[in-house]
């Protein structure tokens, strides 16, 4: 082979030895540089099958060619396949014999049982065949796609249709062939929207009548967002097929159109017909689609004619589809919530949200299950601050009660007869002193809306007097202009806060772009001092030195590069202090931008006008110190500057959430964070890990990547210089010890005492899966630090030094409470459950070094664990922060012998069979593993365990095996078992009894982890499942099979094993 032969670009190809040669030859003279690498073994099976494959398939062309007559030919195909065969049976039992072709008629066209049959039937084949994907583009020389979809009806043995809109005339042209198809049993579902108001409903009444037939819809168009077209033909023959395109189900989109569709077959693209096939169930089965009956007619009629503009006054689509169930993303507040309560005891909650993001709405979920968690009436109190809020508020908790009566207004000119449902304003309650009035307890719940208002002194007779069983507070913006804390009336805890990432993609709020753009002020060497830069020099650099306008014009030409016109402009800078505001201001006025300055300082009603001008476009840019509330909630902002490097990720998600507020015309946030040379501790992971919705993900390779995973609709880019110094900044954090002892120093010479575990995390704000990355322990930095008296080091310390990284997965209630007693007073384990305990932290701890200090069993460890101090002692803060960070109620799994494990849990492989009885957990590396009471102290009915890895491969986009394992909807999960099972294998038989007889049977526990790698690098934990059974099995080398949960999936977990990512 010839280098000539290889142009300059990226490739996927595998590399021959004979590439390989010329290659190596080439690098060796330093003509080329290559980049090669070793792909893990499920991506190594599809590279290496489509190689071997095109280079059977060019053998076989070159026989074919050879032989003009074509009369030897097919003969030598024939022999040269069949001495390959016989070379795979013979190096792979489990293919088995007979696979071997001997007749020339080879191709299986048709098949049909002659039972119920007076004659033969012939079904008519699409024109396209069935196993080589194509393209359809409605030329003149192309298969007309119309009545190529009435031939797929015609031998389909099930029809998915998923489509924005279905026109009368597009569904006529296949009616008959539907009408046929379902009549003879066939099983048809349609899901489609009532977008743009295009959908006939008279079209989709007639669908929903077929016999067999299930129609879902989306009234919700400004969420659900489908404009996804798919024409999807499964066939129990293998041979399915599928149409992805632009045609809707119209006339012109399908008939003659100049539309692009795309026939994928299961036959040559079988990963993407998985995709397709999974994804639609995920559609079909999500809270955004509701069925859909004749009865439902008029709701469609008028929500079609709303979104034509011809709805009735006030209403709207979204008016005949209110869904009472939260969202996934309000469901995890809710989960976090009542987790503040039943775990930790904290009665009284703060929660975040984002101006949009279904505040009110989780506030009014909240007191339906505490109203439901009680036998007696559950009086309610719900103040805000103006009547607007109050009237929505009402309106929102009778939608999500089901209850019109529910609630009266005490605002304004409406004057309430009840006081146990009651919504007011809090100068109404101070008006009516209702302190006066009403006992302390008489509320079991208080929620105050805008709970920032609340450090006002109108506030706080409410806040003293009344003593409610649950007190929540909702806010966008916990960090008050006068610097008073909100977080003193909760305890100094935030219970939860609403990942702006998630409203984004659910289209609460606009989609951002952000650019990291260079800044050409060093701040390496500004004064740094409680975790964050010294105001006063920050000021003079951004505002009187020359550096000043050095930085201002770089914010101009920044502000050129990433806008498209000036004019379109309404944007806001957040700056360190007033001066820096008005140097901002008058700099850009200056060069033809009107802009003003804002401060806490500023008079309400300058600033009502300020925020008037910038929406009406008299101003073009706000800049702003301070002011995070009123006077700046200006739902036209489209472009937000952060001038002020913060380290606080609250004012970060605060200032950005300035701008998400959705307005018409605005299609997304244009955020420029300038980036400079910054302090080491200066956290940049934080704010991206916040931009990105999850931690999941490497944030290293994200940026060198450029952030593939980036939420919805969001872009987030990074200038070179910027990004050089973020990443500079990140690796300097998981450098060595200096960095931590510089931090610890700093925080003893604040504090005056030596910080505890959790408050040196919590202070210094450092990712505790960073520091613990097995080379270090607290104790150790501390004696480092010359803060506690130094120790040499010993193994126990070794020990535990490894272990933290995996220890840091630990959210069993139940496991962490065993632990923290038996390590004040350690109890051989007597008990079941004490011995699985027991047995999880040993095997989790077992290493060389614990042989190396005698302890060979669990129960020799956790008899030691005393004698391990001063180590011991951080172990036991450790445990204690795991405990204080649980964030959702774990479940018993609900079997008939002591299980240590709880549902939703963490643990990993080890833990998992050590917590079922199995001696010797680290021997077990598959992901399937059958139990009997013989092999286990623990088990006493027979268990199968499934270990579930969601993406098999290790590299970011993988579809060669995301499509084998993902849940179908709360309680049903999709699942594979190893290739080689069969129906007639003696796995496969036990599976086909469990199907059967269900729990008679025996157990099936199910552990799911989305990757191999957390984010950090470490092997990622499994969340317990819990209990499953088997509802279908279908096929075989795999054999796949329809599992039913005992207990729902919760909104993350769903969210995380959702196979389109859509839930």
């Amino acid at each position: 082979m010839e280098l000539t032969l290889l142009p300059d670009g990226i490739y996927e190809r595998v590399i021959s030895d004979e590439l390989g040669k010329v290659l190596d030859e080439a690098s060796k003279k330093e003509q080329i540089w290559k980049e090669t690498e070793t792909v893990d073994s499920q991506e190594g099976a599809r590279y290496l099958s489509d190689y071997a494959g095109r280079l059977i398939h060019c053998c076989l062309k070159e026989i074919a060619d050879q032989d003009e007559e074509g009369s030897t030919a097919l003969g030598k195909e024939l022999h040269l396949v069949n001495d390959l065969i016989r070379l795979l049976s013979k190096r792979m039992e489990s293919l088995g014999e007979g696979h071997t072709v001997s007749r020339e008629d080879f191709l299986l066209t048709q098949l049909k049982r002659r039972q119920n049959t007076l004659k033969e039937i012939i079904l008519e084949r699409p024109l396209s065949g069935l196993s080589h994907s194509t393209l359809f583009t409605n030329s003149k020389k192309d298969v007309s796609l119309v009545t190529e979809l009435q031939r797929e009806i015609q031998s389909a043995d099930r029809i998915d249709l998923l489509v924005s809109f279905i026109k009368y005339s597009g569904y006529v042209m296949i009616r008959p062939y539907l009408q046929e198809f379902t009549r003879r049993g066939g099983k048809l579902r349609v899901l489609t929207t009532t977008y743009m108001g295009a959908t006939d409903p008279k079209a989709v009444a007639e669908l929903a009548t077929l016999p067999n037939t299930k129609v879902r819809i989306s009234y919700n168009v400004k969420e659900t967002r489908l404009h996804a077209k798919a024409y999807i033909f499964y066939r129990d023959s293998g041979f399915s097929s599928a149409y992805v395109g632009s045609s809707n189900l119209s006339h012109a989109a399908i008939a003659d159109g100049l539309e692009w569709n795309m026939k994928i077959t299961q036959q040559d693209m079988p990963l993407v017909m998985e995709k397709i096939h999974a994804t639609f169930d995920t559609y079909w089965h999500s809270d955004e689609f509701q069925d859909f009956s004749e009865k439902d007619r008029p709701h469609l009629e008028d929500a079609i004619d709303a979104e034509r503009g011809r709805g009735k006054e006030g209403t709207s689509a979204l008016s005949y589809a209110f869904c009472i169930r939260p969202y996934p993303y309000q469901e995890q507040i809710l989960d976090a919530l009542q987790a503040e309560r039943e775990i930790h005891h904290r009665t009284r909650n703060l929660v975040v949200a984002a101006t949009g993001t279904g505040k009110t709405a989780i506030a009014a979920f909240d007191y339906a299950r505490f109203a439901k968690s009680r036998d007696q009436e559950t009086r309610l109190l719900f103040v805000a601050h103006r009547e607007e809020i109050l009237t929505q508020s009402l309106s929102a908790f009778r939608q999500v009660l089901q209850d019109p009566g529910f609630g009266e207004l005490s605002v304004g000119s409406f004057k309430a007869k009840r006081a146990d449902h009651l919504f007011i304003s809090i100068q109404t309650f101070q008006r009516q002193r209702l302190w006066e009035k009403l006992d302390s307890h008489y509320y079991d719940m208080i929620i105050v809306d805008e709970f920032h208002h609340a450090a006002a002194p109108s506030y706080q007779k409410l806040l003293s007097y009344f003593k409610p069983r649950i007190l929540l507070g909702l806010t966008a913006t916990p960090e008050r202009m006068d610097g008073k804390d909100i977080l003193s009336y909760f305890d100094g805890h935030l219970a939860a806060e609403i990942r702006l990432s998630e409203a984004i993609e659910r289209r609460l709020l606009v989609p951002f772009h952000y650019f990291g753009v260079e800044d050409p002020i060093d701040l390496s060497h500004v004064a740094w001092s409680k975790g964050q830069y010294e105001t006063d020099e920050l000021i003079h650099l951004y505002a009187k030195d020359h550096t000043a306008g050095i930085r201002a014009n770089a914010i101009l030409r920044a502000l050129t590069r990433y806008t498209s016109d000036m004019r379109d402009v309404k944007g806001i800078g957040f700056c360190v202090g007033v001066q820096h505001a008005e140097f901002m201001a008058h700099f850009f006025t200056k060069a033809g931008i009107p802009s003003l300055a804002l401060s806490g300082n500023t008079p309400d009603e300058q600033r009502r006008k300020a925020a008037a001008d910038l929406a009406s476009g008299r101003l073009t840019f706000l800049f702003v110190v301070d002011i995070f509330n009123e006077g700046v909630d200006i739902p036209a902002v489209n472009t937000v500057l952060f001038l002020r490097p913060t380290n606080s990720l609250t004012i970060f998600l605060q200032q950005l959430g300035r701008g998400l507020r959705l307005f018409e015309g605005k299609d997304c946030l244009t955020v420029l964070d300038f980036v400079a040379q910054a302090n080491r501790k200066y956290d940049f992971a934080s704010r991206l890990f916040a931009l990105m919705g999850t931690r999941n993900l490497s944030i290293r390779r994200e940026i060198q990547l450029g952030f593939p995973h980036a939420p919805k609709g969001c872009c987030i880019q990074l200038e070179k210089i910027a990004q050089q110094r973020i990443l500079e900044n990140i690796n300097s954090q998981l450098k060595g010890p200096s960095y931590y002892l510089e931090t610890i120093r700093e925080l003893y010479g604040i504090t005056g005492s030596v910080p505890t575990l959790a408050e040196f995390f919590k202070a210094s704000g450092i990712d505790p899966h960073l520091f613990y990355n097995g080379r270090r322990t607290y104790t150790r930095l501390l004696m480092r630090a010359g803060l506690i008296e130094e120790r040499e080091e010993s193994l126990e310390e070794k020990v535990l030094m490894r272990a933290y990284p995996t220890l840091l997965s630990l959210d069993s209630p139940r496991w962490i409470s065993y632990l923290k007693e038996n390590l004040k007073a350690p109890q051989r384990p007597h008990t079941i459950l004490d011995r699985e305990y027991a047995a999880m932290l040993y095997h989790t701890l077992i290493s060389k070094d614990l042989e190396a200090l005698g302890i060979i069993s669990p129960e020799a460890l956790i008899l030691s664990l005393g004698h391990w101090q001063p180590f011991i002692k951080e172990l036991e803060a450790f445990l204690t922060m795991q405990e204080n960070a649980l964030s959702f109620l774990p479940q018993s799994p609900g079997v008939l012998y002591p299980c240590a494990l709880e549902v939703y849990c963490h643990y990993t492989r080890n833990q998992i069979f050590a917590a079922l009885g199995y001696e010797h957990p680290s021997s077990i590396r598959e992901g399937v593993k059958f139990l009997t009471p013989e092999k286990s102290f623990a088990v006493t009915h027979p268990t199968d365990v499934f270990l579930v890895t969601l993406n098999k491969s290790d590299r970011d986009f993988s579809e060669t095996t995301r499509y084998e394992d993902y849940s179908i909807d709360r309680m049903t999960f999709h699942w594979q078992s190893q290739s080689t099972t069969t129906p007639h294998s003696k796995t496969g038989q036990r599976y086909e009894r469990l199907c059967r007889e269900k729990e008679k049977a025996g157990y099936i526990l199910l552990f799911v982890r989305e990757n191999k790698k957390d984010a950090y690098g470490g092997t990622q934990s499994y969340t317990f499942l819990g209990r499953v059974s088997i509802e279908r099995l279908l096929g075989s080398q795999p054999m796949t099979a329809i599992l039913k949960l005992a207990l729902p999936l919760s909104a993350g977990l769903l969210t995380e094993t959702d196979a389109s990512g859509v839930l």
